[in-house]
Formats: C-alpha cells, structure tokens, sequence
C-alpha cells in the first residue's frame, strides 16, 4: 500500500514554500447553467489563470505555493487576490499596478466546446518581465512553474519564460512548464519553435498530444519525446485516453480514468497540479500520473476553473488500485468525500 499522505513531502524550503507559479490571473464570468451567454440571466464569479490554478490545486493537496504576477489597483484585482489568499495561496510576491485594469474572460457554453472570449488588452500581467525573477521571494521553492500562456502575453513576458528556463539562478530547482498553447493569443506560426525551445530547456513538461500534432506535427507521442530529448521528463497527455510520461527509467503509460465532463477548460492545469504533488511527495512516476488525472477529473466536473478536491482517503485508496482495477476505473457522478 501506498499509504498516501499530503504531509510527504521531503526537505520543505525553510521558509514552507515548495513552488512558485508565475503568470496572468483573471477574473471569470460564466453562466451557472449550460446556456449561451446572450441567454444567461446571470453569470457566476470566478478566478481563472493556468498558473494559479495549478497553486491552488496544489494548496488543496497539501503544499505550500506561492503565486506571482501583476494586478490592476482595481476592483477585480482585489477579488482575484481575495479569492486566491482565501484558498491558501501565497501572494505577497504579487505587484499592484496603480491605474491598471486586470483582465476578465467569460466561458461561452456551446454545443458540444466551450467559447472562451478575453478581454484582456493591456492587462497588467502582460508587463511581466525578466526583473520578476530577481525578487528572492521568485527565488523561492523546489519548483518553478511556467506555462506557454505567460510567454504569449508580450515580448517582455515571453523574455521572461525563456530566461527563467535558460538562466538557472536557484540550483537544483526544478522548472516545469505547461505548453498551454492559446491560439487566440498567438498563431502556430509564431508559437511553434518558440514554444518547443523552451520546453526542451525545461525539467518537467506537461503537453497535449492535441497541441503536440498542431504545434509540431507529432503522430504519437513517442515524436513529441523524439522532439524534446533534453527535460528529464515530458508527459504527453492524451485526453480521454491517457498519460505518457518519458523519463530516464523510459515510458510509463497510465489511462485516462472515466468521468463526468462538465467543462474541460482547466483539467490540464489540475492535472499538472496532481503530477507536481507526486513529484514534491517522493512518488513512483504511474502514481504521480494517477494522482494528476485524479485531479484532472475533479475539474472536468465543475463550470469554473477550479474545483474542490476529494478527501485524502478518497485518493489514496484510488491511487493504491491494481492496474487492472485502476485501467475500470469509473469516477462519473462521483467526485469523492470531500
């Protein structure tokens, strides 16, 4: 048995934060209901943005995350920092700008895919630089997680992905990045060999194999290692089918558990979260896959991008399963003990 626990994680920092995220939150809007937004009577609030939803799932887990980026002196700046630090997050890295306008994004449903429209034209986390990272609080933890989004906002953001990959200022820290390709914010074109240049500086990837064939032309996801032979580990995920994770001890294949889809738009950020836990807890790499597509699931089953975690026993006893149990595993219309 596993005996799964949140509280595993070895060597914690001295000052209690495992990972830091660094990237663009926002404010979101979306019906409570499963109708177009020129029908819906109302929309709920919510906070989204790829980097601190994989700290607060993290924070769910058990860890200790810090989240850095910049915010308008706004309204909406307060909710998204009230919301973030109500669910445990660190903020105290993050930059009020005076007179700055933080960005909103509404979840259109639609028949069959979710439309997502932005409105975040100069937003104030598209000033994200490389000066960020000299802060000490940056600085800080086992991990740095990054995400293509972040370096698609502007040229000086995307500065910043590259020399936080590139210029290793905390040795032995792990960077992980998400590939998160955003067609909306830059074409194939523009993102492709950008995109995979940072990944293959990178300790830890996370991509779809979807965004794999559209970036670079991948047919499996053994090509998109081929494409990437320099992080210690890419994991491929490929939706409803699985994870592949490359690394040093090979491929390690773990498939997709069944489960109710609600909303698909940030399962990826969940499931990199459950992944992130794995790695910060010591984990074998089927179990770190396991607990990243157990993540990922409790977020496909919400409207908002972030979704309560089932308990710890809950996990743990799903992580324990034999193979073949694990390979029937069906968690529709079952989201766990919370």
């Amino acid at each position: 048995m596993l005996a799964y626990k949140y509280s595993t994680c070895k060597a914690r920092p001295v000052s209690g934060i495992d990972v830091v995220t660094i990237g663009e939150t926002m404010v979101l809007l979306v019906p409570p209901e499963p109708v177009p937004l020129a029908d819906a009577a109302e929309l709920a609030v919510h906070v989204g943005g790829a980097e601190s939803n994989v700290a607060g799932y993290l924070v769910g887990l058990g860890h200790r995350v810090r989240w850095v980026s910049r915010l308008g002196d706004d309204p909406f700046g307060d909710l998204v920092l009230r919301r973030l630090e109500s669910s445990g997050v660190d903020t105290s890295a993050v930059i009020r700008v005076p007179g700055g306008r933080t960005g909103l994004y509404l979840k259109a449903p639609g028949a069959g895919q979710t439309t997502v429209h932005y409105y975040r034209e100069r937003s104030p986390a598209a000033a994200l630089a490389p000066d960020v990272l000299d802060d000490p609080r940056v600085a800080d933890g086992r991990i740095l997680h990054l995400s293509g989004i972040t370096a698609a906002l502007s040229a000086c953001s995307r500065e910043l992905v590259c020399t936080a990959v590139s210029r290793r200022r905390v040795p032995g820290r792990l960077v992980s990045f998400d590939v998160n390709h955003r067609p909306k914010l830059w074409s194939v074109d523009e993102a492709a060999a950008v995109l995979a240049r940072i990944a293959d500086a990178s300790d830890v990837v996370f991509v779809g194999f979807d965004e794999a064939e559209t970036l670079w032309g991948c047919t499996t996801p053994a090509d998109v290692r081929a494409l990437l032979p320099h992080p210690g580990t890419v994991v491929v995920k490929d939706g409803a089918i699985g994870a592949h994770s490359f690394g040093a001890g090979g491929e390690v294949f773990v498939p997709t558990p069944r489960a109710t889809v609600v909303e698909p738009v940030g399962a990826g950020d969940a499931f990199a979260a459950g992944y992130l836990a794995g790695v910060l807890e010591g984990h074998d790499e089927e179990t770190k896959l396991r607990l990243g597509h157990l993540v990922a699931a409790a977020a496909l089953g919400v409207r908002g991008d972030h979704a309560d975690l089932p308990s710890r026993s809950w996990l743990g006893q799903r992580l324990d399963l034999p193979a073949a149990e694990w390979a029937g595993l069906d968690l529709s219309g079952q989201p766990g003990e919370t």
